[in-house]
């Protein structure tokens, strides 16, 4: 089964036991590394959900599930693990709906090529309008980065 296939296996099979659970499916991985293959789940609480972030309780209640229902349809042919884990707190923005629910926080980015001279930038998050992310700098300087040029956005890790 094609790597795309399986996400999107994982994400149907998944979809309403997070729901029902309080859960949200943040991203779904399956990727080789040396000579073994990772199914990489990354789960986070629904956005109206006040409670805090992602325990090991939660990780291995989604574990069991979702391998009871690996098992029984059997989708991947090569041995693999399966890891169910948090994005964690200097999570990667990937969805336009990331961006929405992460607004006002800090965040890390880097880019494909320079701009200004610059590969990266740090700053309040703010959006994403007409397809430019927007932070806002240490000296409130309102800063626009096209999003074809964002190789990644983190959220950062402040102390």
């Amino acid at each position: 089964m094609a790597k795309s296939s399986i996400k999107d296996l994982v994400a149907k099979e998944l979809e309403e036991f997070l729901e029902k659970n309080g859960y949200e499916l943040y991203n779904v991985e399956f990727i080789k590394e040396g000579k073994d293959w990772f199914l990489r789940v990354f789960i986070d609480r629904n956005q109206g959900s006040e409670a805090e972030g992602i325990s090991t309780d939660d990780c291995e209640k989604v574990s069991k599930y979702l391998s009871a229902r690996l098992d029984e349809l059997d989708p991947i042919k090569q041995n693999y693990y399966l890891e169910v884990s948090s994005p964690g707190i200097d999570r990667e923005l990937i969805k336009d709906s990331d961006y929405v629910k992460f607004a006002g926080r800090f965040v890390d980015v880097t880019l494909y090529q320079a701009i200004n001279g610059k590969k990266a930038y740090s700053g309040k998050l703010s959006g994403i309008e007409d397809g430019n992310l927007i932070i806002v700098d240490e000296k409130e300087n309102r800063i626009e980065l096209p999003m074809e040029k964002v190789s990644k956005t983190k959220l950062a890790v402040l102390f």
